[in-house]
């Protein structure tokens, strides 16, 4: 949170750190905090919800993110049908080939080359692929080079099914792509953040009769019960040109 916090410039995600690891205890091989410590540790989580939807979360990392997969959809695609594309010998070993969960757990040499894969793999083949002759490949790698990433919007409730199909036809209608291209240019999905989840790692505050009490019902804040609760947002991203 640190780190992120000082290379985007949000404040909110600077917490104290420090107080928060002079504060850990062990009760019966448990790590715990100790009351002193449980405001930074408020001001840690309600950071990691703020960092989630300021940072990790935002629509312009969401485009990014999203621009990328479907650029490695179509490519792996175009791979399948025998096309042949430029790419460092990692990328092509997974472009090129199926594996299943049990190669990865019984082939060393597959999840070594899992392993080798990196952004320069990827970045160096969507550069190339940019000059592509697939039309797709090229003008979606060509968008996240130049950083002209695709529109998003962001709601509490799923994009109505009229509005999604307005813009996928202007889409097919301005790229002239065929029904099953739409998806790579117009489409929808999902992000969720739960700020504090108790379900597999808790955080237990140790008080100074012995007592070990979950954070959630242990803070002062409301809030925290409050950012246990799941948080759900649905996105839509299309190219910025379909505004008009």
């Amino acid at each position: 949170l640190r780190r992120d916090s000082f290379f985007t410039g949000v404040v909110e995600g600077n917490i104290s750190s420090d107080r928060i690891v002079k504060m850990f205890n062990v009760v019966n091989d448990q790590l715990v905090v100790e009351d002193k410590g449980i405001y930074s540790i408020e001001k840690f989580i309600v950071a990691r919800r703020l960092m989630y939807w300021q940072v990790y979360l935002h629509k312009t990392v969401l485009s990014a993110e999203h621009l990328l997969v479907n650029i490695l959809k179509r490519a792996k695609e175009l791979a399948e049908n025998g096309v042949d594309l430029f790419c460092t010998p990692s990328l092509r070993m997974f472009l090129y080939n199926r594996f299943t969960k049990s190669a990865f757990l019984n082939k060393p040499e597959v999840l070594e080359a899992f392993a080798q894969l990196d952004d320069y793999d990827i970045m160096t083949s969507i550069k190339v692929w940019a000059a592509h002759s697939d039309k797709i490949l090229s003008y979606l790698c060509k968008r996240l080079v130049d950083r002209e990433l695709f529109a998003v919007e962001l709601q509490q409730k799923p994009f109505t099914g009229s509005y999604v199909e307005q813009l996928q036809k202007k889409a097919a209608k301005k790229y002239g792509l065929k029904k099953e291209e739409v998806p790579y240019y117009v489409f929808t999905g999902a992000v969720q953040n739960k700020a504090y989840s108790s379900d597999n790692i808790r955080i237990n505050i140790l008080f100074k009769n012995g007592s070990v009490i979950d954070i959630a019902e242990a803070a002062d804040l409301f809030n925290i019960s409050v950012l246990a609760q799941p948080v759900k947002k649905y996105f839509l991203c299309y190219p910025k040109e379909l505004r008009s």
